[in-house]
C-alpha cells in the first residue's frame, strides 16, 4: 500500500500537479532547482560553479577507462557531445573511470572555456588499469593534460563505499583542498554508493558537491542507496548543509523503462527539493534532445508522453 501511495503522489508530480516541497530538520522549506529548463544556469551550492541543471553523463557501463561512450569512437562521440554542447548542455560528468578525459578533450577544441564545467572523478582503488598515488595532486595534474584545460570545476572522489572514507582517503582529501586553495579545483566532495558515505558526506565541512543516487523508486533494486523517503530526507538535509547535491541513476541505470515510471521518478526527484543539478546518460542525439525537452517539462511540472528510447539510463 505504501509503494502504491508513493507511486501516486510522485506520478501526480510529474503530471503537472504542485506538490510543496516537505521541509528539513531546520524548519526551513529546501528550494526546487533554480531552473525552469533542462540547460538553464543553476548555481551549485556555495561553489561558486555555475551550469546547466542537467549534465551530460559519460559513464554508461564504464570500467576501466572505457565506456559505452568511448567504445562508439572519437567521430560519433564529438557528433553526441557537442549536440549536447550546442543545445546549452554546459556540464560534463566525466571520469578516469570512463577513460573520457581524452574523448573530451577533442570535443572540446574550439570551445570558449566558460561554455562548459568539467567534472571528473578519482578513483582512490589500486586496480589492474590503475595505481592511484594516493592523494590527489599527481591525477589532477594528469586530468588537466587529458583534457587540456588549466582548471576543473569539480573533482570528486569516486564511488564511496562505506562511512569512514574521510579517514580512508584523507590524503586525497588534503591534497584536493590544497589545489582548490591554488584555484585549480573549484569544488570537491564524493560520488557515493553507499548508504553510511552519503550520510557523512551530507554533514561533513569539507564536501562542497554529493553526486548521489536517488530516484522514486530506491532500494538497491533500484541502484540507490536507501528508500526513497530516506533518501529524500537525507538530500534535504545535504542541501540545508550548502551541500550541492547531483543527481544520477533516475532511471535506475536502466531499470525504470516504462514511461509512467520515468517520469514520475523526474516529478519526485525534481519536485521534492532533493537535488541542484541531475546527469543523464545519452547514446545518441535523439537522447539529448529527448532529455532536455522531458527535463524541462518536468521541471514546469508539465506532463509529456515518454516514446520508447533505447537507453535513457542515468550515468554511473
Amino acid at each position: 500500500m505504501h509503494d502504491r501511495r508513493h507511486f501516486l503522489k510522485t506520478t501526480l508530480t510529474g503530471a503537472g500537479i504542485a506538490l510543496a516541497a516537505p521541509r528539513t530538520g531546520s524548519s526551513e522549506a529546501v528550494a526546487r532547482p533554480g531552473a525552469s529548463a533542462a540547460t538553464d544556469l543553476v548555481s551549485l551550492g556555495k561553489t561558486g560553479v555555475k551550469c546547466s541543471f542537467l549534465a551530460f553523463g559519460s559513464g554508461m557501463n564504464g570500467s576501466a577507462r572505457s565506456s559505452d561512450l568511448t567504445r562508439m569512437g572519437q567521430a560519433e562521440a564529438t557528433r553526441l557531445m557537442r549536440r549536447g554542447l550546442d543545445s546549452g548542455i554546459s556540464l560534463l560528468d566525466l571520469a578516469d573511470l570512463y577513460g573520457t578525459h581524452p574523448v573530451a578533450k577533442e570535443v572540446l577544441k574550439g570551445v570558449p572555456r566558460d561554455k562548459y564545467a568539467i567534472l571528473t572523478k578519482i578513483w582512490p582503488n589500486k586496480e589492474s588499469w590503475v595505481s592511484p598515488s594516493g592523494g590527489a595532486k599527481e591525477e589532477v595534474d594528469r586530468f588537466r593534460r587529458e583534457l587540456g584545460t588549466e582548471m576543473l570545476d569539480i573533482c570528486l572522489i569516486h564511488c564511496m563505499l562505506n562511512d569512514r572514507w574521510p579517514e580512508q582517503h584523507a590524503r586525497i582529501r588534503d591534497e584536493l583542498s590544497a589545489l582548490k586553495e591554488k584555484g585549480v579545483v573549484r569544488a570537491v566532495g564524493v560520488s557515493c554508493h553507499d548508504f553510511g558515505a552519503l550520510k557523512r558526506a551530507a554533514s561533513l565541512p569539507w564536501v562542497d558537491v554529493i553526486l548521489a543516487r536517488v530516484n522514486n523508486r530506491g532500494g538497491s533494486r533500484f541502484h540507490c542507496d536507501a528508500d526513497a523517503d530516506t533518501l529524500a530526507t537525507t538530500l534535504r538535509g545535504a542541501r540545508a548543509n550548502g551541500k550541492a547535491v547531483i543527481g544520477m541513476k533516475l532511471f535506475a541505470a536502466g531499470r525504470l523503462t516504462d514511461p509512467a515510471d520515468r517520469q514520475a521518478s523526474l516529478g519526485h526527484v525534481l519536485g521534492g527539493g532533493l537535488v541542484d543539478a541531475i546527469t543523464i546518460g545519452m547514446l545518441s542525439t535523439t537522447e539529448v534532445d529527448d532529455n532536455i525537452r522531458r527535463v524541462g517539462n518536468a521541471l514546469q511540472g508539465r506532463p509529456l508522453a515518454w516514446r520508447p528510447s533505447p537507453s535513457m539510463a542515468a550515468s554511473v
